[in-house]
C-alpha cells in the first residue's frame, strides 16, 4: 500500500505540472503570441454590459435620409404592357406615380475655360493692339488653381504619392 501510494503521488503531481504547462499562453507566462496556436483566448472588452439590447432602443425617432422636394434629375420609368394578361396600356393614364430617390456624387471631370484676348488694327496708326490675359493665366494651357489645390489636398494632406496623384488627375481629366 506504501509504494502504491508513492506512485500515485508521483502521477498526481506529474499530472499538475502537465496540466499547469497545457494552460500557459502568452497571456500569463513568457511565451511568444505565436505559441498560442488556433486555441487563443477572445479579446475581453472593457465595456460594461447596459442590459439593454442591441440595436435602436424603444423611443428612439430614428434618423433615415429623407426625399428632397425638387430633385436635380427626373428618369420617368413607364408602364407600356400589363404584366398579367400582356395587354398594352401605353394610352392608358397612370393613376399613380411611386417614387424612389438615389442621392450620389455628379461625375467628376474638369471644366475647360478658353480665354481669348482681341486683336485690333488702329484705324489711326495700323498698329495692332492686343487685349490683356488675367494674370493667372499665362500659358497657351494651364491647370486652374482649383485643381492645383485638389492635386495639393491628395498629395500633402492624404499623402497620396506623386505618381498616384498624377494617376488621379489623368482619370479626371478623361471623363
Amino acid at each position: 500500500i506504501l509504494l502504491f501510494q508513492q506512485t500515485f503521488l508521483e502521477l498526481s503531481e506529474r499530472l499538475q505540472q502537465v496540466e499547469d504547462q497545457l494552460a500557459k499562453n502568452s497571456n500569463n507566462s513568457g511565451k511568444p503570441p505565436s505559441s498560442d496556436g488556433y486555441e487563443k483566448p477572445g479579446p475581453k472588452s472593457r465595456r460594461k454590459r447596459s442590459g439593454k439590447k442591441s440595436g435602436g432602443q424603444e423611443g428612439h425617432p430614428g434618423l433615415t435620409l429623407e426625399m428632397v422636394a425638387k430633385p436635380d434629375k427626373v428618369e420617368p420609368h413607364q408602364v407600356t404592357c400589363c404584366a398579367h394578361c400582356q395587354v398594352s396600356l401605353k394610352k392608358e393614364k397612370a393613376v399613380k406615380i411611386e417614387r424612389r430617390q438615389v442621392f450620389d456624387l455628379p461625375e467628376v471631370r474638369l471644366e475647360v475655360t478658353e480665354h481669348q484676348a482681341e486683336v485690333k488694327v488702329c484705324p489711326q496708326c495700323q498698329q495692332t493692339t492686343t487685349a490683356s490675359f488675367p494674370p493667372e493665366v499665362s500659358q497657351r494651357t494651364q491647370y486652374g488653381k482649383k485643381i492645383k489645390s485638389q492635386m495639393a489636398y491628395f498629395h500633402e494632406y492624404q499623402l497620396l504619392p506623386l505618381k498616384r496623384t498624377q494617376e488621379t488627375l489623368g482619370t479626371v481629366q478623361k471623363s
